[in-house]
């Protein structure tokens, strides 16, 4: 990347993400209202939410631990922006960074984290509620979401950074693909979407974990949800499905791949009823994880024996 573009690519990053975050917001708020027979909200609603939570009054709860309470939305803010720009980077200029896999896994728990230290901050009773779903939630998905990540590793021959692995589109295998469909449930449940929105059930614990906050907080939980709709279909799409590449017909397909997890996701969250949390532990532990392990012995033989569609 030349120097004038490269500098472009600094400045337009991170407002993009913003503006594609949000509006990726509205296409999942207005889908899901017209499958429920809805208007649905107009295309600028999640932009005036942002701003007019930025323009109200931030109440911290008396008995909270104020400092962790009020920094725990900006530490999930920074973590999926800075894993957006790290894929951004990747999907634009096919660079990468030997371990920008693990570097992106890490990452993508800390929006997750921060809700549990927000949350647990807050002393709230609904939000401690929360709390213990969403840690018990983290504890399930993170290891068939592991293992895919190893059935990638795999398929690409070792390879630990992004670039190369979508040089090798894994989803075009068995194992990749059973890797793919597991990683793209464990997506829907880092974004908190039916049927594992079991942390913040809105008729159940009214927003658990985030039941406590307000104003331009509260925009901040708000910026960190639409920047991970940005973030981790990104993540799918460059490491399972072959990403952007550096031609104008790659580019397009790649951007064909995001709207389809997203339209993926979108059916997802219209077409199931929540699940328990002892339900969500069990199918990703016991389902999610045994359809893993077979992946990851399909991909083992797959490159021993030289059998590529394994």
């Amino acid at each position: 990347m030349s120097m004038p573009l490269n500098v472009l690519f600094w400045l337009a990053v991170v407002p993009a993400t913003f503006a594609l975050g949000l509006f990726a917001s509205w296409i999942v708020r207005k889908v899901s209202a017209k499958v429920q027979w809805r208007v649905g909200p107009p295309l600028l609603q999640p932009w005036w939410d942002v701003m007019k939570l930025m323009g109200k009054e931030i109440l911290v709860p008396q008995d909270a631990q104020k400092t962790v309470f009020m920094a725990a939305p900006l530490v999930g803010l920074v973590g999926v922006l800075v894993l957006s720009i790290m894929l951004w980077r990747t999907a634009a200029t096919g660079s990468a960074f030997m371990g920008d896999i693990v570097v992106a896994i890490y990452l993508m728990v800390l929006p997750s984290l921060a809700l549990i230290l927000g949350s647990s901050a807050s002393g709230s009773p609904h939000a401690a509620v929360g709390t213990g779903r969403e840690m018990k939630l983290v504890i399930s998905y993170e290891l068939p979401l592991a293992l895919a990540l190893v059935v990638v590793i795999i398929k690409s021959g070792g390879q630990l950074n992004l670039a190369s692995i979508a040089q090798h589109a894994p989803a075009l295998s068995i194992s990749g693909m059973l890797a793919f469909l597991v990683s793209l449930l464990c997506v829907q449940a880092k974004l908190g979407f039916v049927p594992f929105d079991i942390a913040e059930s809105e008729t159940e614990v009214a927003s658990g974990v985030i039941i406590e906050y307000s104003g331009a907080l509260l925009g901040a939980w708000k910026l960190m949800q639409a920047v991970m709709l940005v973030a981790l279909p990104l993540f799918l799409v460059i490491a399972f499905l072959g990403g952007f590449g550096a031609t104008a017909w790659s580019a397009v397909r790649g951007l064909g791949m995001y709207v389809l997890v997203l339209v993926l996701l979108i059916l997802i969250k219209n077409t199931n009823p929540r699940v328990r949390i002892d339900q969500a532990m069990r199918f990703f532990w016991v389902y999610c994880g045994v359809a893993m392990v077979v992946a990851v012995i399909l991909a083992t033989l797959g490159g021993i024996f030289g059998y590529n569609w394994l």
